[in-house]
């Protein structure tokens, strides 16, 4: 019997600082079925858009609010991941950690404006903001659900 009480309290100790380290936002996700970042344009090949679920590692974040994140592709690329409906934010200090995330992955042409706004947003310098001058072909990404892990 002690040992079963002991097995018990080990397990909810365990679950406990799991969920400490987890934090969910947007939809309830889960991680499964997830495909690598450094994929996900392979998997899209011609679609100008495709639900999917995405795992892969934060190269940076909003640090305005949490309203976007950056996540590492191929080739030493990257995409930004914004919330749908602007209806959630994650934790502005989780750059470098792994991401699950759900949604609409999307090629689009990012305007200037919108570049120097993100820009202004990741905390650029003046001189580097203005230095945006040409529009830019991406792959971003509007998650309904993320998981931080």
């Amino acid at each position: 019997m002690k040992k079963l009480i002991c097995l018990v309290l080990l397990l909810v100790a365990a679950g406990t600082v799991y969920a400490q380290n987890t934090v969910k936002a947007g939809k309830d996700i889960t991680e499964s079925n997830a495909i690598p970042a450094t994929q996900l344009a392979g998997k899209m090949g011609d679609k100008e858009q495709m639900h999917t679920k995405v795992s892969g590692t934060v190269e940076s974040v909003c640090q305005m609010k949490g309203c976007w994140m950056k996540v590492n592709t191929e080739n030493g690329g990257t995409m930004r991941v914004m919330f749908k409906d602007y209806a959630f934010f994650v934790p502005k200090d989780i750059t470098g950690k792994t991401v699950v995330f759900e949604g609409e992955a999307r090629k689009k042409l990012v305007s200037v404006a919108d570049l120097q706004h993100y820009a202004k947003d990741a905390g650029k310098s003046k001189e580097e903001i203005a230095g945006i001058t040409k529009p830019e072909e991406e792959l971003t990404f509007i998650a309904e659900g993320v998981i931080v892990k």
